[in-house]
């Protein structure tokens, strides 16, 4: 299998984490249309790495709103990647590696913790525009 991005994130955080935590006996991992999300190779890591996994084609449309990483955490990692020039694509990937290892859990914890009400305003207005509902 191919080493992608996606790959080596998954694995270096997810994958280790949810492994070796003691508390994580239920999750769930969410992913967007992504296409690296969508690779073949990232796909066959999943089905082998996480339980009751999801295939793509059984992903709901396309919700930032219902998905933590859009509505909270890739702005602030976006931030911190991009703090300075970028020289090259090598570059984008080591600091988008870099900047996930180092990445504030209660951030993540926030974002997640949000999740529940960002889903209940999504079925209070059935499929509608719903962002004001936060």
């Amino acid at each position: 299998m191919q080493n992608t991005i996606a790959t080596t994130c998954l694995d270096r955080s997810y994958c280790q984490t949810c492994a070796s935590h003691p508390r994580m006996s239920f999750f769930v991992f969410q992913q967007d249309g992504a296409p690296a999300h969508r690779a073949c190779d990232t796909i066959t890591f999943l089905e082998r790495q996480t339980p009751d996994f999801i295939p793509p084609t059984l992903w709901p449309p396309n919700l930032p709103d219902l998905n933590p990483v859009d509505y909270s955490i890739w702005s602030v990692l976006q931030e911190k990647v991009y703090r300075s020039k970028i020289t090259d694509v090598d570059e984008l990937k080591t600091r988008l590696i870099d900047e996930w290892a180092q990445f504030d859990q209660s951030i993540v914890d926030a974002a997640i913790s949000q999740w529940r009400h960002h889903l209940n305003a999504y079925v209070r207005v059935r499929e509608a525009h719903f962002e004001h509902k936060f």
